[in-house]
């Protein structure tokens, strides 16, 4: 089925846009986009309501923290556009015909966001690090930080901003070095070791968001 038909708007102008945004990368604004996304990641940090209205973990498991924002974006337009254009395909062999295009949009948005979620954390394995690109990882190891997406868990870890040694801000994702413990959003921790990409930290004595 031909991507520009009517029933695949929806998802020809999301192919679109994740292509502007690669684009936005390869002819250079992808530096600056790259600044407002590490503004964002921290603003969504400070503009989330307080604890207690979105359920625990929800930003960990919709991925969001895991990548840049860009990137996350550009892959939640690609796996729609991929799925809604799957299920069009699907209904027009079966059924003769394809959804409306809301509809179709609708179920594909459905799995799309979920499966964002679950292929960030393996991307973001691979993917290249702010952190790594001003000092070395171990020397943020001793320095404070702040919980700004998610909550951190054992075995599920949330996105901290630590600023090292020459005031420069770094986004690294961090898991308690208590397995009992929980840190939550906005929770000042103290980095004391890490394994590969992920750091662990130990809340301080004077935290009010962190719980056990």
């Amino acid at each position: 089925m031909n991507m520009l038909d009517p029933a695949n708007l929806p998802f020809a102008v999301a192919l679109a846009l994740m292509l502007m945004l690669a684009l936005s990368q390869l002819i250079g604004l992808g530096d600056m986009l790259g600044g407002a996304d590490t503004d964002i990641d921290v603003d969504m940090g400070a503009d989330m309501p307080e604890s207690g209205s979105i359920p625990d973990g929800m930003l960990t498991l919709l991925g969001l923290g895991r990548l840049p924002l860009m990137m996350w974006l550009a892959l939640l337009l690609f796996l729609f556009a991929a799925l809604g254009s799957g299920i069009q395909a699907v209904a027009t062999h079966l059924a003769g015909a394809p959804f409306s295009p809301l509809p179709a949009a609708l179920l594909a948005l459905v799995p799309a966001v979920p499966l964002t979620g679950i292929l960030a954390r393996p991307l973001s394995r691979v993917m290249p690090h702010d952190e790594t690109t001003a000092v070395g990882l171990d020397t943020l190891i001793g320095r404070r930080g702040v919980i700004v997406i998610g909550r951190a868990t054992a075995g599920s870890a949330a996105r901290a901003r630590v600023v090292d040694r020459y005031g420069q801000p770094h986004h690294v994702m961090v898991e308690p070095h208590d397995r009992d413990a929980v840190l939550a959003e906005e929770a000042q921790v103290l980095m004391v070791r890490r394994d590969g990409e992920t750091f662990f930290a130990v809340a301080l004595d004077d935290n009010p968001f962190t719980t056990r």
